[in-house]
């Protein structure tokens, strides 16, 4: 008989439920977040495993590689559709949801979702960790300046490089702000200093992959662009067709219908944010601030003249999306 188990889990402890094919619970347990004590379970020669499911979230990729390693069918199911399957339950804890998870292997009412290799979570820690530092450091200078305006000291137009000598010059003449200030800057200097040393590892690793060289050929394709497109789609082969991935990305229109109403909405901005953004600044860039013409930007402003700028910036970005993957 095939048997199916739902694991839910949390940072501590995985709440584990084994049904059988009728849907009779045939064992229930609650073990540490661990692969070594999951495999203790799902190891047992007693069941013969068809499907075993977790939901997606911080700890599915690690318990995932390692239940897979050990050739057991498991799952990672999308997060969204799980929890409107399992918010029919009355009581929501740890046991209930289990056992939903564990219904759910059985009928097959779940939607898969890819699980990144081990190299593009790297590239995709590298760049979250470059953007979080890129908004520490932002958010810092616009500390700086709001507190100075307070005393009618104007940091003015400045680029990063000279943001340090001209807070420097403002609280010159005031040594009781300049202690205060001098925190700040000192923090500021060290976020962009770090910021420098992800840029260079990340450059390093764009000039060194042939994906990567191969979509900046795409105008308004940069290296961080292509290196995130490169960590968000890991393996082309997962999509059927090119179209498909802007419907991943979030990037195609939401829809209505019911009855005689059919309406198209937004973009459903679904999937992943980060690509979203780097797609759209991209188009942006090639729409606005590249002088180079080409096909793409041609037919961008044609859609802007019929309708605006912003809708042509995100067909562009869509159009983005297809074309990277060829």
């Amino acid at each position: 008989m095939d048997y199916f188990a739902g694991l839910d889990v949390s940072v501590k402890d995985t709440s584990v439920c084994i049904v059988d094919g009728t849907g009779q619970i045939v064992r229930e347990a609650k073990v540490a977040s661990e692969p070594d004590a999951l495999l203790q379970i799902m190891r047992n020669p007693a069941y013969c495993f068809k499907r075993i499911g977790l939901e997606a979230g911080p700890l599915s990729q690690w318990l995932f590689s390692a239940l897979g390693e050990a050739n057991l069918p498991v799952i990672c199911v999308e997060t969204r559709h799980m929890r409107a399957v399992l918010k029919a339950q009355i009581n929501k804890t740890d046991r209930n949801d289990a056992r939903g998870i564990a219904q759910m292997m059985r009928v097959g009412l779940y939607r898969p979702v890819h699980v990144k290799t081990l190299r593009s979570q790297k590239l995709r820690m590298l760049l979250t960790h470059r953007k979080l530092l890129q908004s520490k450091a932002i958010a810092t200078e616009n500390e700086l300046r709001g507190t100075l305006r307070n005393f009618g000291l104007k940091v003015g137009m400045t680029g990063w490089t000279r943001f340090a000598a001209r807070i420097e010059e403002l609280v010159a003449d005031m040594p009781d702000l300049a202690v205060l200030v001098e925190p700040l800057l000192v923090v500021r200097r060290v976020l962009r200093e770090q910021i420098a040393v992800l840029h260079r590892r990340l450059l390093t690793i764009v000039r060194d992959d042939e994906v990567c060289r191969r979509l900046m050929t795409i105008p308004g394709v940069g290296p961080v662009v292509a290196l995130t497109y490169r960590a968000t789609v890991d393996v082309p082969a997962r999509f059927r067709k090119s179209k498909s991935v802007g419907a991943v990305f979030g990037l195609t229109c939401s829809r209505d219908q019911s009855g005689e109403r059919d309406r198209p909405g937004a973009i459903s901005r679904c999937g992943d944010e980060m690509m979203r953004a780097m797609l759209y600044e991209a188009a942006q860039a090639m729409l606005l601030r590249s002088a180079k013409w080409s096909w793409l930007k041609a037919w961008a402003m044609q859609i802007a003249k019929r309708r605006g700028m912003k809708r042509a910036i995100i067909a562009l970005a869509r159009l983005h999306s297809h074309s990277c993957i060829l």
